[in-house]
C-alpha cells in the first residue's frame, strides 16, 4: 500500500486496554443538559398548556379542571372539572380590542341548544341542565330577583349555540350572530403567532399523532423481520409497495391541495397555512417519486446481488441475535425523550403570569426571554436525538467488531452487545457526544436559513441563494453522517478518540473507496426504500385521519411531525443492517491491509464474505484492470486463503 505518512495506521486489533475519549465533550453535554433542566423547571412552574385547547374564562379559570386562586380576582380558583365549554355573555356583539375580546366569558357545563329569551328561561335552563350562564357569584334563585341580574347575565336573547371542536367555545347558530362571532374568532386566531397555532394543532391531534407513531413502529418491526429473512420475492413485493405508496401519497396530496384551495372558506390563517404546506408536500413527494422510480429502474439488475448482500449481513446478525432488539430500546428512549421535549415545549409556549385587572378579571401576560429558551430547547432536541442514535451505532459497531475479530467463528464471544454497551458507557460517551454535536452544528444553519427564507421569500435572488445554501448544508450533513458512522467503528476497534478515529477511517476508505462503494450503495438504497415504505404508509394514514379534523388546526404541521417520527423510527430499526454491513466491510478492508494470510498473520474473514466481495468487484469493474491488493492474488501469485 502506498500513501502519505498522515494516513499510516497503527495495529488494527481490538484493544484490551482502553481509556476515556473526548472527556471534554461529555462534560460540555452535561452542562448543556443542566441548562435544559433549568428550562424544564421554568416551563413546569410558569406554563399552562391546557389553556391552548381547553380555554379559560375572564377570571383565570381553565375550563375542565381545578384551578388555583389568583390574587385580586375573587372569582378565580374554582373547580371547573364539569364545566368544559367557554361561553361569551354577549356572543352576538363581540369585538376585538387590543387583541382581546370585549366580552366576559364563563366556563359552563353545556351550551344552550335553544334560544333563551328571558331571565326565567336562563333560570329554567340552569335548573334543567346544570349549566349556569350568569356570573358565578349570582345564585340561581336570584336570576329573576336581583336588580343587577341583567348586567351579570348574558345579553338577551341568548341564541342557540353549539360547542366548537377545538377551542371548546359555544358558537352561536343564529346566522347573524354566527357571522359576527366567526369574524372575531378568525381575527383572534390569525393574530396568534405561528408558534401557538402549531402548539394548539399538536395538542388537538395528540391522540392521532400517538396512534400513527405506533403504526410506524409496527411497520418498522415488520421490515426488520423481513430483512432478516430476505428473499428475492420479498424484495419485489417491497419495491412494488414502495412504488404504489409513493404514487398514491403524491396523488392524495395534490387532491387535498386542490380541495383546500377551492374550499368554501380560506379566511383563517391556519387554512392558508394548510394550503401552503400541502403544496410543498405535494411538490416534494412528486420529486422524490420521480427520482426513486428512476433509480429503481437503473438498479434493477443488481437485485440478486443485493439479496446476497443481506444474507451475509443476516449471517452476522444471527451470531448476535440481540442486535435485533437494540433498536427497540433506542426507540423507547427516543419516545420518552420526545414526550418530555414536547411537554416542556408546551409549557414554554403557554408560560405567562396571571395578573388581575379592574373588575376582578385576569389576564395572562407572556414573559420575556421565552423565544431564547425555545431555541435552546430546540437545539437540545436535535443534539440529544442524534446522541441517542450515535450511541446505538457505537453499540452495534462494537458488537460486530468483537465478532469479526474472533478466530473461532463457530463460537462467538459471550454477550457481545452487553460488552459493547459497557465499553460505550465507560469509555466512549464523549465520542458519541462529539459526533452528534457536529451533526447539530450543520443542522442549525439550515434552520436559520429557513427562518430567513420566510422573511425574504418575496425576493427572487434571496430564494435562489437560500436553496443553494440549503442543498449545500444537506450534502455536508449526509457526508458527515457517513464518516461519523465509520469513525464510531474505528473507535470500537482501536479505542481512540473521535478525531483520530475519523482520520484513520478516512484513510482506509480513501484507499478502498472504489471497492467498498459498489458493495454498500445497493444495500443502502434498498434500506432507504424500506424507510420510504414506512413513511409513505404512515403519512397516508395521517392524511386520512387529519383530513376529518380541519377546524382551526394547522394539521399539516402535526402530519410533518408524524412523518419525521416515522422516518426516525424506521431509521432506528433498519440502521441495524446498515451499521452492521458498513462495520463488517470496514473490518474486512482493515483485515486485508494488516494481514497477509500467512500462518503468522492469518485473515479473520470467512470464505463466504471474501467470495462475495470478489464477485461484487468483478460485476462492477468487468474486464478492467483490478487492484492487486487486497481483492486479488498476493504478490507471489498465490490465492488468498482466509482462516
Amino acid at each position: 500500500d502506498s500513501g502519505d505518512s498522515a494516513c499510516e495506521l497503527q495495529e488494527w486489533r481490538p484493544v484490551t486496554y482502553r481509556k476515556c475519549t473526548d472527556t471534554f465533550w461529555l462534560l460540555l453535554f452535561c452542562l448543556f443538559w443542566a441548562g435544559l433542566m433549568f428550562i424544564t423547571g421554568y416551563a413546569v412552574m410558569a406554563g399552562a398548556a391546557e389553556r391552548l385547547v381547553l380555554g379559560y374564562d375572564s377570571f383565570g379559570n381553565i375550563c375542565g379542571r381545578k384551578n388555583t386562586p389568583v390574587k385580586g380576582a375573587p372569582l378565580s380558583g374554582q373547580d371547573m372539572t364539569n364545566k368544559k365549554y367557554v361561553f361569551f355573555l354577549n356572543s352576538c356583539s363581540l369585538e376585538m380590542q387590543s387583541r382581546k375580546i370585549n366580552s366576559l366569558s364563563l366556563c359552563v357545563s353545556s351550551c344552550p341548544q335553544e334560544q333563551l329569551n328571558s331571565l326565567e328561561d336562563l333560570q329554567s335552563f340552569a335548573r334543567n341542565n346544570g349549566s349556569f350562564l350568569c356570573l358565578y357569584n349570582l345564585n340561581i334563585s336570584s336570576y329573576t330577583l336581583n336588580p343587577k341580574a341583567a348586567q351579570l347575565c348574558p345579553m338577551l336573547p341568548v341564541p342557540p349555540s353549539k360547542s366548537f371542536p377545538l377551542f371548546n367555545r359555544c358558537v352561536p347558530q343564529n346566522p347573524e350572530c354566527y357571522s359576527k362571532y366567526a369574524s372575531v374568532l378568525i381575527s383572534m386566531v390569525n393574530e396568534m403567532d405561528v408558534f401557538h397555532r402549531i402548539l394548539s394543532g399538536i395538542l388537538a391531534g395528540r391522540d392521532t399523532v400517538i396512534g400513527l407513531s405506533v403504526l410506524a413502529l409496527a411497520f418498522s418491526f415488520i421490515l426488520v423481520l423481513a430483512f432478516r429473512f430476505i428473499r428475492t420475492l420479498l424484495v419485489h413485493i417491497l419495491i412494488a409497495l414502495v412504488v404504489f405508496g409513493l404514487l398514491f401519497v403524491s396523488g392524495i396530496l395534490w387532491w387535498l391541495h386542490y380541495d383546500y384551495r377551492n374550499g368554501p372558506s380560506t379566511e383563517l390563517e391556519t387554512e392558508k397555512e394548510n394550503v401552503k404546506f400541502l403544496l410543498g408536500y405535494a411538490i416534494f413527494s412528486t420529486i422524490v417519486t420521480v427520482v426513486l422510480l428512476f433509480l429503481i429502474f437503473v438498479l434493477r439488475k443488481r437485485l440478486q446481488f443485493t439479496v446476497q448482500h443481506f444474507r451475509i449481513v443476516g449471517k452476522i446478525i444471527s451470531r448476535i441475535p440481540f442486535l435485533l432488539f437494540q433498536p427497540l430500546w433506542t426507540f423507547l428512549i427516543l419516545i420518552v425523550f420526545w414526550v418530555f421535549w414536547v411537554a416542556v415545549l408546551l409549557g414554554l409556549g403557554t408560560a405567562g403570569t396571571a395578573q388581575s385587572t379592574s373588575g376582578g378579571q385576569v389576564e395572562y401576560r407572556a414573559l420575556s426571554g421565552i423565544w431564547y429558551m425555545a431555541w435552546y430547547h430546540f437545539i437540545g432536541l436535535i443534539w440529544t436525538s442524534e446522541f441517542i442514535l450515535a450511541c446505538q451505532q457505537m453499540v452495534i459497531a462494537g458488537a460486530v467488531v468483537t465478532c469479526y475479530f474472533n478466530r473461532n467463528k463457530n463460537s462467538p464471544p459471550p454477550h457481545p452487545v452487553l460488552s459493547s454497551i459497557s465499553v460505550l458507557f465507560c469509555y466512549h460517551l464523549g465520542t458519541a457526544v462529539k459526533g452528534s454535536f457536529l451533526i447539530t452544528i450543520l443542522r442549525i444553519p439550515r434552520i436559520v436559513l429557513l427562518y430567513l427564507y420566510n422573511i425574504l421569500k418575496q425576493k427572487k435572488n434571496a430564494k435562489c441563494l437560500y436553496k443553494c445554501c440549503f442543498c449545500w448544508f444537506c450534502c455536508q450533513e449526509s457526508c458527515l453522517r457517513y464518516f461519523n458512522q465509520h469513525a464510531y467503528t474505528t473507535t470500537a476497534i482501536n479505542g481512540t478518540n473521535f478525531c483520530t478515529s475519523a482520520k484513520d477511517a478516512d484513510c482506509i476508505l480513501a484507499r478502498n473507496s472504489a471497492k467498498l462503494a459498489s458493495i454498500s450503495c445497493f444495500g443502502d438504497f434498498l434500506l432507504f426504500l424500506g424507510k420510504v415504505f414506512v413513511v409513505c404508509f404512515t403519512v397516508f394514514g395521517g392524511l386520512m385521519a387529519f383530513n376529518y379534523h380541519r377546524e382551526l388546526q394547522v394539521w399539516v404541521v402535526p402530519l410533518l411531525l408524524v412523518g419525521f417520527f416515522a422516518y426516525l423510527m424506521s431509521h432506528s430499526f433498519l440502521s441495524v443492517f446498515e451499521v452492521t454491513a458498513d462495520a463488517m466491510f470496514l473490518c474486512f478492508a482493515i483485515d486485508m491491509e494488516t494481514n497477509d494470510g500467512t500462518a503468522e498473520k492469518p485473515y479473520f474473514v470467512d470464505q463466504e464474505l471474501l467470495t462475495f466481495v470478489t464477485q461484487s468487484n468483478k460485476l462492477t469493474e468487468g474486464q478492467k484492470h483490478r487492484s492487486t491488493r487486497p481483492f486479488q492474488d498476493n504478490e507471489d501469485g498465490t490465492e488468498l486463503q482466509p482462516m
